[in-house]
């Protein structure tokens, strides 16, 4: 894990009951957002923002997990199909070194390879147009991490 990241495993003790993750889906242009449930058993869709200044975002960002009682983060981590790390992961690990500098919230990187692919795969299969596609992509690939990682936690509280 990085210096910016908890493992998913190890969130799990560090959350109070009631308290929700929320998913994040970092685009070069919008940043797609998902909660969970009180009970971190499934994710949802919330919004897409428009990515502008840092501080905006963060601050955006953040008013959005006060309001939702959010205890974490599951960040997106766009790494290369071979596992290899390129530039837009060097840009996610910097928007959470910036991040984790204005909240006490721990985040957990989450491979998001093939999220957007999947997503946008469903909504062809639902017949969506391509505008309706690209209004909710971003939000609906946001809750396609989050859900992996609230199924990673949910396994790992269930073998403890």
């Amino acid at each position: 894990m990085s210096e910016a990241g908890v493992a998913i495993e190890d969130l799990g003790p560090r959350l109070a009951r009631g308290q929700r993750l929320m998913g994040i889906d970092l685009g070069t242009k919008t940043i797609g957002l998902a909660l969970s449930d009180v009970e971190r058993r499934l994710a949802s869709p919330l919004e897409t923002l428009r990515r502008g200044k840092f501080s905006v975002d963060a601050d955006t960002l953040l008013a959005r997990a006060r309001k939702f009682d959010v205890a974490g983060f599951v960040i997106g981590l766009p790494l290369n199909m071979d596992g290899s790390e390129g530039p837009r992961v060097q840009a996610t690990r910097a928007f959470v070194r910036n991040l984790i500098r204005l909240t006490e919230a721990p985040f957990v990187f989450w491979d998001e390879r093939l999220s957007t692919a999947a997503v946008t795969r469903a909504l062809i299969e639902q017949d969506a147009s391509r505008a309706k596609r690209a209004e909710v992509v971003d939000r609906m690939a946001a809750a396609y991490i989050l859900q992996g990682a609230l199924d990673r936690l949910n396994t790992h509280l269930r073998g403890l």
